[in-house]
């Protein structure tokens, strides 16, 4: 990966790292975004009393710590493994993923103009970095906002072979939310009207058919507040449908997949 911050990182920032070197009471790890070597002590690795480090990190192993402190007079940075929790850890790791992403487009593109990948991408990087922390920040930008990469003097053929590569690749970001519909109808023409109901009620609304009057109901939404709006606007006017037709209706949430 050709992604590196210049400088000394924050305190309390997350960073990834490698494993260098272990001793007796403490770690030397490589911060891989800097480029710079940092400290773990052994009552950073974790809680309680570490009989031996070697449990815990082995030398060229990936990490995920949290800055502790920073001696910009001297360089020196003090990690913690044990204070990073699972979220933040896994939200490193995706952040990563999307940056090693963005060069593979990068990587692409170079290899189609026949161009040095390495040279293309420091290219970028001296324009882009300027505005943006990486490469990913600026791409999501191009696909879901129709940002011109022209605009940082990027060459015409450049950009535009770019630009195709990234809204094929950078979706927009999509959740997803729902649960079960319960509908209940004792009219002779039951099954007709239950149909109808759905049919003019679950628009922006997947309807999946479980059996005995059951229903899945799943909403696609760039966010949680779009996708509760849609859901239950439709799960309402179900709802209401059905009672004013002398029937009977029940939605619980579920977790969809």
């Amino acid at each position: 990966m050709l992604y590196k911050k210049e400088g000394l990182p924050e305190e309390s920032e997350i960073v990834i790292c490698t494993v260098n070197n272990i001793h007796h009471h403490s770690v030397f790890i490589k911060i891989d975004e800097y480029g710079i070597t940092g400290i773990l002590h052994i009552s950073e690795v974790s809680p309680g009393r570490i009989r031996n480090l070697r449990d815990y990190v082995q030398e060229g192993k990936k990490i995920i710590c949290k800055v502790l402190r920073v001696n910009t007079e001297r360089g020196h940075v003090d990690l913690s493994l044990r204070r990073v929790n699972d979220s933040q850890r896994r939200k490193k790791l995706e952040e990563i993923k999307l940056e090693q992403k963005s060069e593979k487009i990068v990587e692409l593109v170079a290899k189609k103009a026949k161009l040095d990948f390495q040279k293309l991408y420091f290219e970028l990087k001296e324009k882009i970095f300027e505005e943006y922390d990486g490469l990913y920040d600026c791409f999501e930008e191009v696909a879901l906002h129709g940002l011109s990469l022209e605009k940082f003097g990027i060459a015409k053929k450049i950009a535009d072979d770019l630009e195709e590569l990234i809204k094929q690749r950078i979706k927009p970001p999509e959740v997803q939310i729902g649960g079960i519909l319960s509908l209940v109808t004792y009219a002779s023409d039951g099954i007709d009207i239950v149909k109808d109901i759905l049919i003019n009620n679950t628009k922006d609304v997947d309807v999946g058919y479980l059996g005995a009057g059951k229903y899945k109901l799943k909403v696609k939404a760039p966010d949680y507040k779009q996708a509760e709006k849609i859901l239950n606007t439709s799960v309402e006017s179900i709802l209401k449908c059905i009672k004013d037709l002398d029937g009977e209706g029940e939605f619980v949430r579920q977790e969809i997949k």
